[in-house]
């Protein structure tokens, strides 16, 4: 008779994010970029993530349900600390401020892991 084995989730150690929504002065090209173009960020930003480029074209609405879900799937992804509360708050009222903290921890993300190549002796 074979045995199941159950194993129970582990724990998941919660961060913050790298930047904070109206860190501007972290890199004002971005956020210059952000508020005179927000389409254009937002999708860069999407396809950075892995989703669809044209996704954030699709925003309607008071409450953006793109921006929000993105900025949701973030901080699911890099395991940040928030709620869905804030993210639909921040969503809301500071959508390029969002889009372009996003964009910042998307790029420090991906900086931050680095590929080796090893060949065999």
């Amino acid at each position: 008779m074979a045995k199941t084995m159950v194993q129970q989730p582990q724990a998941v150690a919660l961060s913050q994010w790298s930047s904070g929504i109206f860190d501007f002065y972290n890199n004002v090209p971005e956020c210059c970029y952000s508020f005179w173009c927000l389409p254009c960020i937002a999708c860069s930003t999407a396809k950075n993530h892995g989703e669809c480029f044209w996704l954030p074209l699709l925003e309607f609405g008071f409450i953006p349900p793109i921006t929000l879900s993105m900025r949701t799937s973030v901080r699911e992804r890099y395991h940040i600390e928030g709620s869905i509360c804030n993210d639909c708050v921040y969503s809301s009222f500071c959508c390029p401020c969002v889009w372009c903290q996003m964009s910042r921890e998307i790029n420090i993300r991906k900086e931050s892991v680095k590929f080796t190549n090893r060949q065999a002796k």
